[in-house]
């Protein structure tokens, strides 16, 4: 794990990364991964560029708000399974999704969905995560949205 559960160096991570985008400042690549994900969800910039606030929030769960960092933090590793092509088939998947539904980022959203359900149900039952239902899932959205 990259941070381990350092939650507040994580955070930082992500802070930094988006102030050094938006002063273009030299970014190290992890930092301009995370400067792209960000950028393409303008809902979060304002949120990311009030840095004491942005360290310090909570997102209860009870209060139905989307956490951010959670939120980013999938489209991080859904993006570097597409990449390294790990699982087996995810990029296939993507690309054909992205085509159906015309963004790469609607194809994210629905993808992620997948991948946050995997590791619920690893967590929950303190296992590791199922590759073989979550491609199951993938294979589910593909059949639903790709026509042919």
């Amino acid at each position: 794990m990259l941070f381990g559960n350092d939650r507040d160096q994580l955070r930082r991570t992500y802070v930094q990364a988006w102030r050094k985008y938006r002063e273009q400042l030299p970014l190290e690549p992890l930092e301009a991964q995370i400067a792209d994900v960000i950028r393409d969800h303008p809902e979060y910039h304002a949120f990311f560029e009030h840095e004491q606030s942005a360290l310090g929030r909570e997102f209860p769960p009870e209060l139905g708000e989307t956490n951010p960092y959670m939120h980013l933090g999938l489209h991080l590793g859904l993006r570097d399974q597409i990449a390294t092509r790990r699982p087996p088939g995810i990029d296939t998947i993507y690309r054909e999704l992205a085509q159906a539904l015309g963004s790469g980022l609607e194809a994210e959203h629905r993808m992620m969905d997948c991948l946050a359900e995997g590791l619920y149900q690893a967590q929950r039952y303190g296992r590791e995560p199922d590759e073989g239902a979550y491609m199951q899932c993938l294979r589910q959205l593909q059949r639903r949205f790709v026509k042919g």
